[in-house]
């Protein structure tokens, strides 16, 4: 149970900065120099599925 717990806390870790960067890019500009704002989009938007069903996932383990 343990090692499902990690898991879940490093997808949900994983997709925050995911979702970090991304946000960063979509209203500064950096790190991708707003490239694309349909790709920054489309990335919060999967980010942000993987983090809650990560959350998800976690309460249920708990």
């Amino acid at each position: 149970m343990d090692l499902e717990k990690r898991l879940c806390l490093g997808s949900v870790i994983a997709s925050g900065l995911v979702i970090l960067i991304f946000l960063l890019d979509l209203i500064v500009g950096f790190p991708f120099q707003k490239v694309s704002i349909m790709i920054d989009i489309m990335f919060l938007l999967g980010a942000g599925l993987v983090l809650w069903q990560g959350i998800e996932s976690y309460r249920e383990f708990r």
